[in-house]
């Protein structure tokens, strides 16, 4: 049965009882570890967390592992294979035909779920259009394998803003955006978006970043406010929320503002801004290691702001986790190369101010939140999903523990199990 519209049917099957014995248990809530636990199943939703084994039931025996629930990555694009310069950007949108890249995207998803990600939010697809919706689809119907997909479809953005560019003027080329300007067109392309499948809309609210005189993150706006406020209060009298990519000050201001759910990238946050999001209830997701990526990269000559913005993002992560502002776990993983585990995330994020049981959270019960899904997702406690995964070492000391992951369960199911008793 679907919950909201959002989570896969669980698979039709006999009814089945599953016992998984921790060593360790990190439930995703609490900084509280558990010992010696059992995990009851019933299916594909957790009954009760105890210590006892229910008469008949099967056993999975994790007694020497940390056992958590499975993780949430807020800001993926499986439709995109990596984007370190514009001629690779441009090559996916001219060269592969969207079945193809949908083809890869699979493969991705994939990916994902075998690093321990059981749930992500897709940010858009890139140009591939609603392929998104077809993966989750996919996905959903038991066709291929991968973790829970909220999508956005198509991200949104104004012309001229958007690759590809610098063509010729006599050329029509494709755009990785669905292109609006003025409000009646936002909100046509808000409906439009939810009727081919839209869990979320994206808006790109920023371009062309860079350090003013005062030394900080600024940026060229995309929307106007007018435009911006359109698509939230469309998006929200239609029950999806919105989130926005914006890196300067000017774009992270205007989208509090507009009334976004949630901040993407936000490299440009000073204290006003931070306050502001926390006044507003919304989420932040830093996407911390792909800037790095971007920076190193082969066009990073070309794009020296990137190196420049690296201590700037770590300066207001470390800001934002002292004042509170609800920061949940977002790679942009898509954007740097899908043979990466998205999870080096999460080193990045204790290394700018994190502790480790805060990050677990970023990626467990404070994205379930952001998703609306608390209580289902990213946690472990009777009435959630059985989404587990397993590691070997101890996160909460060593928070690259979660680069390996050793047993993956989504929805009761297995995915993974490469662990030795």
């Amino acid at each position: 049965m679907l919950l909201c519209g959002q989570l896969a049917v669980a698979q039709t099957q006999a009814h089945k009882t599953i016992a998984v014995k921790c060593g360790k248990l990190v439930d995703g809530r609490t900084d509280e570890v558990k010992k010696n636990v059992v995990i009851v199943i019933d299916n594909n939703m957790i009954t009760s967390v105890g210590t006892s084994v229910p008469s008949g039931a099967e056993e999975i025996d994790l007694g020497r592992m940390t056992v958590l629930p499975g993780l949430i990555d807020c800001h993926t694009h499986v439709l995109l294979q990596g984007d370190i310069t514009s001629e690779d950007y441009d090559n996916q949108l001219l060269k592969e035909s969207i079945p193809y890249r949908t083809i890869r995207g699979a493969v991705a998803a994939q990916a994902a779920l075998r690093n321990g990600f059981t749930t992500i939010r897709d940010v858009e697809t890139e140009g591939a259009m609603y392929a998104d919706v077809d993966i989750k689809k996919a996905i959903n119907n038991g066709i291929i394998e991968g973790p829970r997909m909220f999508v956005s479809t198509r991200a949104l953005d104004v012309t001229g803003a958007y690759p590809l560019l610098g063509y010729s003027w006599e050329l029509r080329m494709p755009k990785g955006v669905q292109v609006v300007d003025g409000p009646d067109e936002c909100r046509k392309a808000v409906r439009e978006e939810i009727e081919y499948g839209a869990d979320w809309i994206k808006v790109y609210a920023d371009r062309s970043y860079f350090i003013g005189d005062d030394g900080n993150i600024h940026s060229i706006p995309t929307f106007t406010f007018e435009e911006l406020k359109t698509i939230c209060d469309e998006a929200h009298r239609l029950h999806r929320n919105v989130a926005a990519h914006a890196v300067g000050r000017e774009g992270i201001e205007n989208s509090l503002r507009a009334g976004v759910n949630t901040i993407e990238h936000g490299d440009g946050f000073d204290d006003a801004m931070l306050a502001l999001a926390k006044e507003n209830g919304a989420y932040w997701c830093p996407t911390l290691f792909v800037t790095e990526y971007v920076a190193e990269g082969r066009a990073a000559e070309g794009r020296p702001i990137y190196k420049q913005m690296i201590d700037h993002q770590r300066k207001a992560f470390a800001k934002g986790v002292t004042m509170g502002v609800r920061i949940a776990l977002g790679t942009d993983v898509g954007g740097f190369a899908w043979d990466i585990n998205q999870a080096v995330e999460l080193r990045r994020m204790v290394d700018a101010g994190m502790t480790p049981a805060q990050t677990i959270k970023a990626a467990t019960s404070v994205a379930a939140e952001l998703l609306g899904m608390k209580g289902k997702l990213g946690e472990i406690g009777p009435g959630a999903f059985a989404d587990l995964i397993a590691v070997e070492g101890d996160p909460l000391k060593d928070i690259s523990a979660l680069e390996h992951t050793v047993f993956v369960m989504k929805d009761g199911k297995i995915y993974k199990n490469s662990f030795k008793k």
